[in-house]
């Protein structure tokens, strides 16, 4: 899947949380399930998918991803929730 998206990480369902951006979603999940490429996210063990956007272009997933970081954390878990109730991790769903 090589397209431009932002997603969010979690350990745990209400737990912490991480936004990123990229333009090869399935390689940088791989990454971060692997431990590769983000200290924060190893450090803290955000190895569940459980939200992502998919965008047309880099520059429109940069836009969301910075106007996403500056949300209430309230306002992420209800995004995450409104798309994946059970916070499973939707890593599955983007390999298949």
């Amino acid at each position: 899947m090589r397209q431009a998206a932002v997603y969010i990480m979690a350990n745990q369902r209400n737990g912490t949380l991480y936004i990123g951006v990229t333009s090869h979603l399935i390689q940088r999940i791989w990454q971060h399930k692997q431990g590769l490429g983000c200290d924060f996210t190893a450090k803290h063990d955000l190895n569940l998918l459980v939200w992502y956007e998919l965008h047309d272009n880099i520059i429109a997933a940069i836009t969301r991803e910075k106007q996403l970081k500056k949300w209430k954390r309230s306002w992420k878990l209800h995004l995450i929730e409104t798309r994946n109730p059970d916070w499973v991790d939707l890593w599955p769903q983007i390999i298949a």
